[in-house]
């Protein structure tokens, strides 16, 4: 499913127009990522939490070169899905 797809879809279920909701849309995920970017968590009750996670100081491979390299400790973002949301998906969706 793409962005698109989730704006036409809640645009024929709330009969908004799709500009309207794309607006919204955009602007929701703006505001979870300009809050990541500053460090501050994402809670949304029920679905789950957008978080900033450290990654340890490691030491990696060039492969090419044959030689090892430090890679310095940074942060990523990371989603974790609330527990209703796994469970939901858990009995709803079949094993392939």
């Amino acid at each position: 499913m793409t962005k698109a797809d989730i704006v036409s879809k809640i645009s024929d279920k709330l009969g908004m127009e799709k500009n309207d909701v794309q607006a919204t849309v955009e602007s929701f995920m703006n505001e979870v990522k300009d809050s990541l970017e500053t460090g501050e968590n994402v809670y949304l009750r029920g679905f789950g939490s957008f978080i900033v996670k450290t990654r340890a100081e490691k030491t990696g491979r060039n492969i090419s070169k044959n030689t090892t390299i430090k890679i310095p400790a940074h942060n990523i973002p990371a989603f974790k899905p609330a527990k209703v949301f796994v469970d939901g998906v858990k009995t709803n969706v079949k094993v392939k």
